[in-house]
C-alpha cells in the first residue's frame, strides 16, 4: 500500500458485467456516514459498459475511488487486488450488484471500537428479482454458542455483511483463489481458526441482490462442491478446532449439505446438480434407505438421468390431474 490511515476503511468492490447496478453499488459507498471511506474498484474485463460507468465516477471522485482494470481472473482475485491498493486500517467487501444503509460502516466500526473486536458483521436482506426469500434476516450472536459449528453449519454472512481489521486479512494473506464460489467461506473459516473476538450489529445495513445471471452464473452443484472442500480442508488442517465435536457431527456438517441440496436442486429441475450432488452424496453423505432411488438413478449417464426424472415428473403430473 501507498500509505495507511488507522481511521479509514477501505472497501473492496470486484466487477464484472454489472452495468445496471453498479452506480448505485458506488453511491451506497460514497453515501456511507463513516467520515473516512476510500473505495477501490476493480474491474474484471467488463464488456456491457461497467468500464465506462466506473471511469465516469472514478474522475468525478479522484479523492475517493481508485479504478483498477483487469482482464477476466475473476473476483477473488480481483479483490485481492484491491486489497494491495487498500490504505485503511478497516476491511469491508460489496459487489458492484450489492448496497449498504448509510449507516452501515459507521455502526460496524462503533461495534469493532466499542467491542475491542476484530470482526463486526450485522444483518441483511435478499433484494431483486431472483430473490424467495426477502425477509430481513439477522444472524445469532455467535459468541454465545459454538462458533466453529455454527459457521461450519453454514456460512455466516454475506461477503457484504462484514466489517474486518486490516492486519487480520494481512496476516491471512488475504483470499485464496483455489474454490471459486466459496472464497469468502474460506477466508472466514480460516480467520476463526484465529480466534477472533467477533461484534454483532443486530440490524439489516446490507443488501444482497439476487438476479438471474445468464450463462455466466456458476452452476449450484459447482458452489455445493466449493463449500464442502472448504470445510473439509478446514477440518484437516485445524484439527484442534473441531476436536470438541464428535466425529459423526463433524461428518454431517462437512458432507450433509450433499444430499440436502441434491433434493432442492431435483424439485427446482435442475436435473444435473441433483445428478451430481447425488453422486457425491452416495460416497460421501450420511443417506438413508429412503434415498437409495435417488443415489442409484444418479448413476446414470446425464442424458437418461434426465429422461428417467421427466417420465416419473410426468407420470406423477398425470396421477395427480387424473
Amino acid at each position: 500500500m501507498d500509505h495507511f490511515d488507522p481511521a479509514r476503511i477501505s472497501v473492496v468492490m470486484p466487477c464484472y458485467d454489472a452495468a445496471p447496478y453498479v452506480a448505485q453499488a458506488v453511491d451506497s459507498v460514497l453515501a456511507q456516514r463513516y467520515p473516512d471511506v476510500e473505495l477501490i474498484v476493480v474491474d474484471d474485463g467488463s464488456s456491457d459498459g461497467s468500464t465506462e460507468i466506473l471511469q465516469e465516477l472514478a474522475a468525478a471522485h479522484p479523492e475517493r475511488i481508485v479504478l483498477i482494470v483487469q482482464n477476466r481472473a475473476g473476483p477473488f482475485a480481483a479483490r485481492n487486488q484491491a486489497l494491495a491498493r487498500a490504505s485503511g486500517n478497516f476491511i469491508a467487501f460489496l459487489d458492484a450488484d450489492d448496497t449498504w444503509h448509510p449507516d452501515a460502516l459507521l455502526r460496524l466500526h462503533d461495534a469493532l471500537e466499542t467491542e475491542h473486536a476484530d470482526v463486526a458483521y450485522c444483518g441483511w436482506q435478499n433484494i431483486g428479482p431472483a430473490a424467495t426469500d426477502t425477509q430481513p434476516h439477522i444472524p445469532p450472536p455467535f459468541a454465545d454458542g459454538d462458533a466453529i459449528a455454527l459457521v461450519l453449519d453454514h456460512c455466516p454472512w454475506p461477503i457484504n455483511a462484514v466489517l474486518v481489521r486490516r492486519h487480520l486479512i494481512d496476516e491471512l494473506r488475504g483470499f485464496s483463489e483455489r474454490m471459486p464460489t466459496a472464497m469468502d467461506y474460506d477466508l472466514w473459516l480460516r480467520m476463526l481458526a484465529r480466534a477472533p473476538r467477533i461484534a454483532r450489529v443486530p440490524e439489516v445495513l446490507a443488501y444482497y441482490r439476487r438476479y438471474a445471471r445468464g450463462e455466466a452464473h456458476i452452476p449450484r452443484w459447482r458452489q455445493v462442491f466449493d463449500a464442502v472442500a472448504v470445510r473439509r480442508d478446514f477440518v484437516r488442517r485445524h484439527p484442534e478446532c473441531v476436536a470438541h465435536i464428535p466425529p459423526a457431527r463433524l461428518d454431517e456438517l462437512v458432507y450433509d449439505p450433499l444430499l440436502r441440496e441434491a433434493y432442492r436442486c431435483h424439485w427446482r429441475g435442475d436435473t444435473e446438480s441433483a445428478r451430481r450432488l447425488f453422486r457425491r452424496a452416495f460416497r460421501k453423505a450420511n443417506w438413508k434407505a429412503g434415498d437409495l432411488k435417488h443415489l442409484l438413478a444418479s448413476l446414470l449417464p446425464a442424458m437418461p438421468y434426465r429422461m428417467l426424472v421427466d417420465f416419473i415428473t410426468q407420470r406423477r403430473s398425470a396421477r395427480i390431474e387424473g
